[in-house]
């Protein structure tokens, strides 16, 4: 994947793929790369290699330095740690900026423990105001201290992605019940997912306002960065995402086929 994504892009940004093959670590080396090769072309064409590097770094060093690091299995790091872009979000540097913050901020926590506090520490930082405005990248949602579902579920991941948790953004486009969406947040704790509302503590996981309707909701879904190959239901594979069905994470599910055949045929 790595060289086939280098080849097609090196037309666009090919100093950024020269730049991987000089790092002198490979486990860094082998992040950057991951990064690259799944990178939007819009990505691509502005940002400078000191920052894809400074990105993978900070996810390795957080996996290093926090003690749930070793834990973490490596696709999961790769899809749902490594990967500063949440949303549609600007990138931005707040992994550099807020590491040393949160690291203190749950020092001495369990996983779980540290992943509820970290959204406390969301809490201080971001209210809930609805906007037209779309997602802002997390350092400028600190700045405004505002934001909607959407940008206070990838400024919560962004947090906790930044202590080395697993997270993602978890998204429903319409409730059964009324003509309306969420965005929340999950995150992986001792190899199981869970989640919690964005900036919205709560004292135990897997609890929310949203949890009533979550269980009549049509749809949940998260996207994987990259070339997903987990056991998860995969309802939309591209090439450099896919997108999951977490549905039945909070609802009674249940599959359906559908065949469809033409009125010629009934005939």
């Amino acid at each position: 994947d790595y060289s086939a994504r280098a080849e097609a892009y090196s037309s666009t940004r090919g100093d950024l793929f020269a730049m991987a093959d000089t790092l002198n670590d490979d486990a860094l080396q082998d992040a950057v790369k991951f990064l690259l090769a799944y990178m939007p072309l819009s990505d691509l064409a502005v940002v400078e290699p000191e920052y894809v590097a400074d990105q993978a770094a900070a996810a390795l060093r957080a996996r290093e330095e926090m003690p749930w690091g070793p834990e973490i299995p490596v696709d999961v790091f790769l899809h749902f740690v490594l990967p500063p872009r949440v949303n549609n979000e600007n990138p931005d540097n707040f992994r550099l900026v807020c590491y040393d913050e949160l690291k203190e901020r749950v020092e001495g926590l369990e996983m779980t423990e540290a992943a509820l506090e970290i959204n406390r520490w969301c809490q201080e930082k971001v209210s809930y105001q609805a906007s037209d405005s779309r997602t802002s990248a997390p350092l400028a949602t600190i700045l405004s201290a505002r934001g909607r579902c959407g940008e206070e579920s990838t400024f919560t991941v962004s947090a906790l992605r930044t202590a080395g948790i697993p997270a993602r953004q978890v998204y429903t486009p319409r409730w059964a019940h009324t003509d309306d969406n969420h965005a929340w947040v999950e995150f992986m704790a001792e190899g199981e997912w869970h989640y919690m509302g964005a900036c919205e503590p709560e004292p135990v996981p897997d609890r929310g306002w949203f949890t009533e309707p979550a269980r009549r909701a049509m749809l949940v879904h998260t996207k994987a960065y990259g070339r997903y190959r987990g056991t998860e239901k995969v309802i939309r594979e591209e090439p450099l995402f896919a997108e999951i069905n977490t549905l039945d994470r909070y609802a009674v599910t249940r599959e359906l086929r559908v065949r469809a055949v033409s009125y010629t045929h009934l005939r």
